[in-house]
C-alpha cells in the first residue's frame, strides 16, 4: 500500500513448505543414484529446498520517491547492480549485472531503490528476457518516468555448466521505453553510459543519424568473452 511517497512492496509466493521440498528433494537425489546416507549429505535435502525457498523469495522493500524540486531531465544510471536469478527451464542460476537508468518527470526514486526492484522481480524462476522487460516497465508504471532504459549482462549455468557448455559466454538484453527508446541521441546516450559494446544495424526505415529500429521490443545479444568457442543457445533444449 502507499503511504504518502513510498510504496510497500511485498512478494509472496504462493505457499512454500519447506517440509514437502525436503522429502521432494530426498526423492529427487535418490531417483538420480545420489545417496544420502553419509554424514556430508544426510542434511543435503533441507539445504537444497531452502536454498531454493531464498532464491524465490524477495526481500520487502519501500520504494521511496521524492518530488524532483529542481526539474532534473538528465539521465539517472545505475551501473553494474547484481543480477542473480533462476533459469526457469533448468532451474539452474544466471548471474550477472543490470544497468538501470531514467529520465525523471515530476518524481525521483531513491538511488538504492533501483538495486531493490532488480532483486525483487529477479528472485524468482525466470528467464533474461522477460526479466529486462518487467524491471523496465515496473520503474515506468510506478515512477512515470519521461524514459526509462534497462540493460542485463548475464552468465547462465544452464549453457555454461551443461548441453553446448559454452564457458565464457554472456547473453545481453535490453529494454527502452519513452524518449529512450524514440530519441535517437538519448538512446545513444544511455548506451554509451552503460560501457555496453553495442553494434547497430541500420534501419532502412528510420531516416535520423543513428537509423536505429524505434520498435518496443527487447534486444537479445549473446556475447563472446572468449574467442574460437561455439555459439551456444538458450532455448530449453
Amino acid at each position: 500500500m502507499r503511504t504518502g511517497s513510498a510504496l510497500r512492496v511485498i512478494h509472496e509466493p504462493d505457499g512454500i513448505d519447506l517440509v514437502a521440498a525436503e522429502r521432494a528433494a530426498a526423492e529427487f537425489l535418490r531417483a538420480l543414484g545420489v545417496g544420502l546416507d553419509s554424514e556430508s549429505l544426510k542434511a543435503t535435502p533441507e539445504r537444497m529446498a531452502r536454498a531454493y525457498a531464498e532464491l524465490f523469495t524477495p526481500r520487502p522493500f519501500d520504494l521511496t520517491t521524492f518530488p524532483n524540486d529542481e526539474g532534473y531531465d538528465e539521465l539517472v544510471l545505475a551501473r553494474d547492480i547484481p543480477v542473480r536469478s533462476v533459469c526457469e527451464h533448468h532451474l539452474l542460476p544466471f548471474v550477472g549485472v543490470a544497468h538501470v537508468g531514467y529520465l525523471p518527470g515530476e518524481r525521483i526514486l531513491g538511488l538504492s531503490k533501483l538495486a531493490r526492484v532488480v532483486e525483487h522481480l529477479a528472485r524468482r524462476p525466470q528467464v533474461q528476457e522477460r526479466l529486462t522487460k518487467q524491471v523496465a516497465d515496473w520503474l515506468h508504471e510506478q515512477l512515470r518516468p519521461t524514459g526509462v532504459g534497462v540493460v542485463i549482462e548475464a552468465e547462465h549455468t544452464c549453457m555454461t555448466l551443461r548441453g553446448v557448455l559454452a564457458t565464457g559466454s554472456s547473453t545481453v538484453t535490453s529494454t527502452l521505453l519513452g524518449t529512450l527508446r524514440d530519441d535517437g541521441r538519448s538512446r545513444q546516450e544511455f548506451f554509451a553510459l552503460t560501457g555496453v559494446n553495442r553494434q547497430v544495424r541500420p534501419d532502412p526505415t528510420r531516416t535520423d543519424l543513428e537509423g536505429e529500429s524505434t520498435r518496443d521490443t527487447t534486444e537479445v545479444r549473446h556475447r563472446r568473452r572468449r574467442p574460437g568457442r561455439r555459439e551456444g543457445r538458450t532455448d530449453p533444449a
